[in-house]
């Protein structure tokens, strides 16, 4: 494992430990000799993590798409800046790069880039670890509404193998480090 992509928040209103923790989480990444690949943007967690590589002379490849070079919310000092034409490429080029997933608190763009990771593997088309990094129980909500899922048979029990979940910066590292993957497909039991 050596590309850790970090998915989270790019509002500036959040709660400050967010964005505190996030910043740890780059520092960390960079500190530990991983890359982070990043949806490139300079506020909300995404920008703190990128603070945290920056401040440890870290590597961070930022990517977008091209319009968002028109509202200025780009980290420009990326160590590498990929563009692309929509967001559904830049998530594709962010999961192709990546090893690891750590999902920080973030909205409906971070839900979206979750679920999109534990689909693809749920569906038997990658293997990556994908961490939850649950800073102040904020994904406790969706984490109850995924079992409630299961409890109505909408998801089998075990997509909760799919991904883990950290409370603290050593449990996300402690998680990703010691990830073993485990064969599971959601059409195998037909």
């Amino acid at each position: 494992m050596k590309n850790i992509c970090v998915f989270g928040s790019s509002s500036e209103s959040i709660d400050k430990e967010y964005i505190n923790s996030a910043e740890s989480l780059g520092s960390a990444i960079a500190k530990r000799g991983y890359h982070m690949i990043f949806g490139a943007g300079k506020f909300g967690v995404m920008g703190a993590a990128a603070r945290g590589v920056k401040a440890e002379n870290g590597t961070f490849t930022g990517v977008s798409p091209q319009f968002f070079t028109e509202l200025d919310v780009l980290d420009y000092e990326c160590t590498e800046l990929i563009f692309t034409e929509t967001m559904r490429e830049r998530k594709a080029v962010m999961e192709d790069k990546a090893d690891a997933f750590v999902i920080c608190p973030g909205g409906i763009g971070t839900f979206e880039e979750f679920f999109e990771v534990i689909t693809l593997r749920q569906l038997g088309q990658h293997d990556k670890p994908i961490v939850i990094y649950n800073v102040k129980g904020y994904y406790d909500p969706m984490l109850d509404m995924m079992r409630a899922s299961v409890g109505e048979a909408f998801m089998d029990e075990k997509v909760g193998g799919l991904y883990s979940v950290a409370t603290t910066e050593d449990e996300v590292f402690e998680q990703l480090e010691n990830y073993k993957p485990f064969a599971y497909s959601k059409y195998d039991k037909r």
